[in-house]
């Protein structure tokens, strides 16, 4: 069960962190402070939400074995 809890988290983080690059991205974009060809979901937004995904996976309570 804690495997599963660490993998729920780890997915939460990872698509609340897209959408929260996309959208930056979007307004960066809009607001001229970004080149257009940044583009929303690119490397650097699924990039990013993979680091958080791993810091949340690495956090979660897991299983001691042993």
């Amino acid at each position: 069960m804690p495997e599963f809890v660490a993998s729920l988290l780890a997915a939460a983080a990872f698509c609340l962190t897209l959408l929260a690059l996309n959208a930056l991205t979007r307004l960066l974009i809009q607001a001229h402070f970004a080149p257009s060809d940044l583009g929303e979901t690119g490397l650097l937004q699924i990039g990013g939400a993979l680091v958080m995904a791993r810091a949340a996976y690495r956090r979660a309570p897991h299983r001691r074995m042993g």
